[in-house]
């Protein structure tokens, strides 16, 4: 059985970061691609309006926030990835210091 998550973040507000920020998407780095998996992982969509994005991740049981950090924080790739889109986004207001991706509350399902 898999369960869902949403995130919210934002990129900095400059049409020109945001076409590469979506060029990087498009061709993601296939050890990025493969740490994601090997997490537990099993689907992961980002939509984007503006400058907002969300994102929806679904996952197996094995799923763990704190592996999944333990592990990036292992891996030299993921790290240089997460510098690198640093560069493209901005913490949504009112998050802690430097967190990027905020866990979002579900209001309504039907």
């Amino acid at each position: 059985m898999t369960k869902r998550y949403c995130f919210g973040l934002d990129l900095k507000d400059d049409p020109a970061l945001i076409a590469e920020y979506e060029r990087y998407h498009r061709a993601v780095w296939p050890e990025i691609l493969a740490s994601i998996k090997a997490a537990g992982i099993v689907q992961l969509d980002i939509y984007r309006v503006a400058n907002r994005l969300f994102m929806i991740m679904e996952t197996d049981e094995s799923f763990s926030f704190e592996a999944k950090a333990a592990a990036d924080a292992a891996n030299e790739k993921v790290q240089e990835w997460e510098l690198l889109m640093w560069k493209y986004q901005q913490a949504i207001p009112g998050g802690a210091s430097g967190e990027k991706w905020r866990r979002m509350e579900l209001l309504f399902s039907l």
